[in-house]
């Protein structure tokens, strides 16, 4: 994949300025997700191994000394996180990359073909879409709730369609303008 495009591809100032927003919307909803899931285990894992035994062992009983729902509170940021995570890699190219078959196309068919794999991998993240919203809505239907909580979940589950909604939406601004597209990295692992 390159970034050489023409002046007729060169994408307007605005999509820039949007995806760019964009990125740091995902980036800092995955960090805040991330940061959250760190730091209420850290303190869940020190109420009960210092405080809980502190009190203990003088004989004070305080009671539970963890956090209440802690575990399940880190899973539903981590679905929120993980899936803010695919626009993120998808933003900044650091998903992984096959390179099975880059050798057959011709080289001069190389923009044109960057252009078929932008729809072709938009196409197929807008069906995960459906099947994440089909997954949404029968959760929703269900009304199904969290155990120990007793939070509805689809609410967080929404973030499964979305992550795969804002990749889909990305590669297809990458197939109208390939200059928006990131850098491949220098070495694929």
């Amino acid at each position: 994949m390159t970034n050489d495009t023409s002046a007729a591809d060169a994408p307007p100032r605005a999509a820039r300025r949007l995806l760019a927003g964009w990125h740091r919307a995902e980036c800092w909803l995955a960090v805040a997700c991330f940061s959250f899931i760190a730091i209420i285990l850290v303190l869940d894992v020190f109420g009960r191994e210092v405080v809980g035994p502190f009190f203990r062992l003088i004989d004070v009983d305080i009671g539970p000394t963890g956090i209440f729902a802690s575990q399940r509170l880190s899973i539903f940021a981590l679905v929120i996180g993980a899936f803010a995570g695919i626009g993120v890699a998808t933003a900044t190219g650091s998903h992984l990359v096959p390179r099975v078959a880059f050798g057959w196309i011709p080289a001069a068919w190389g923009p044109y073909m960057d252009r078929f794999a932008d729809v072709l991998t938009g196409v197929f993240m807008l069906v995960m879409t459906y099947f994440g919203l089909v997954f949404v809505e029968s959760t929703w239907t269900a009304q199904l709730r969290t155990p120990v909580l007793d939070w509805l979940v689809w609410p967080f589950q929404l973030a499964m369609p979305a992550g795969f909604l804002s990749a889909g939406l990305r590669y297809f601004l990458f197939a109208v303008w390939p200059a928006l597209r990131p850098a491949p990295p220098e070495i694929q692992e």
